[in-house]
């Protein structure tokens, strides 16, 4: 695979092509999503090449269905290890969830039932798709808001499991942890705590809408104050840990997404220093 991924990140849109391919940013990596550029040609795969040469990237997808009861699809598998040789990513993930069944995708990122039987049901669904890649799989935890009666453990405690059983690794993002919390009326620090240290490899931040009673998350608003305030807290736990600044609709220019990636830059690097004089 390719270089060692370190800093901070954004999500490579289509509104930034040309910014990215023609001049440098301020940015040390970028992040895909993989179903953008899983077509034969054109102007998607075109600046992915030139974007490519002059930034590190990861591939993130949405399709897996690794949670859902329909075999993993091995066209798909097939078609994401193809982008992968190309792309040479640090890493590969995908969302801890299920989309559908085969004759219905909703196309939203939908929560498991935390029991014992679906962590037996991943087993080796994760075990397939790391083989299918060759290398561990990034899982990330999806916002939720609902839950299941058959629940038998809490969320943290489930994912704290299925790293141990798979070996896969973490996207944590705590964006929506918090949107979770607020949800469901848990203390997402808790959350963030339960997480094992080895295993989260990248940060997600993104904004959500608020509508009173429960938030939203939609990565279309600025990264909140809450928001930041955990992310203090997961770099006090985690360290430095690679993260990105997730934006999907009313996409800003990128000079203001640069600037809200500082943010994150100069907090992350401000709680560490603190730490180290605490210690």
């Amino acid at each position: 695979m390719s270089e060692p991924l370190q800093g901070f990140g954004l999500g490579l849109r289509t509104e930034h092509y040309r910014e990215f391919a023609t001049a440098p940013q301020a940015v040390d990596w970028l992040e895909v999503i993989s179903e953008n550029y899983l077509v034969p040609g054109g102007k998607p795969l075109h600046y992915l090449d030139r974007i490519r040469r002059d930034y590190p990237m990861v591939m993130h997808g949405v399709s897996l269905s690794i949670g859902g009861s329909d075999a993993l699809d091995a066209s798909y598998l097939r078609q994401l290890r193809a982008l992968v040789d190309r792309v040479q990513p640090a890493w590969v993930s995908d969302h801890l969830c299920w989309t559908g069944t085969s004759s219905l995708n909703l196309h939203d990122l939908l929560p498991l039932p935390y029991t014992e039987a679906s962590l037996e049901h991943l087993l080796p669904r994760v075990a397939q798709a790391q083989d299918a890649l060759a290398q561990p799989l990034l899982l990330e935890n999806v916002s939720s808001y609902v839950r299941y009666r058959a629940d038998e453990m809490s969320e943290w405690e489930f994912i704290r499991e299925l790293v141990r059983r798979t070996g896969c690794e973490l996207l944590l993002d705590v964006n929506n942890v918090y949107v979770s919390s607020v949800n469901h009326g848990f203390d997402p620090r808790v959350f963030i705590d339960a997480m094992p240290p080895g295993a989260v490899r990248q940060i997600h931040l993104a904004g959500h809408e608020d509508h009173g009673g429960y938030l939203i998350d939609t990565h279309d608003h600025p990264v909140c104050a809450a928001v930041w305030d955990l992310y203090a807290h997961t770099v006090g736990r985690f360290g430095q840990v690679p993260t990105m600044i997730e934006r999907d609709d009313h996409i800003p220019p990128l000079d203001r997404l640069v600037a809200e990636l500082d943010t994150a830059r100069s907090l992350a690097q401000q709680t560490v220093a603190a730490n180290r004089q605490a210690a």
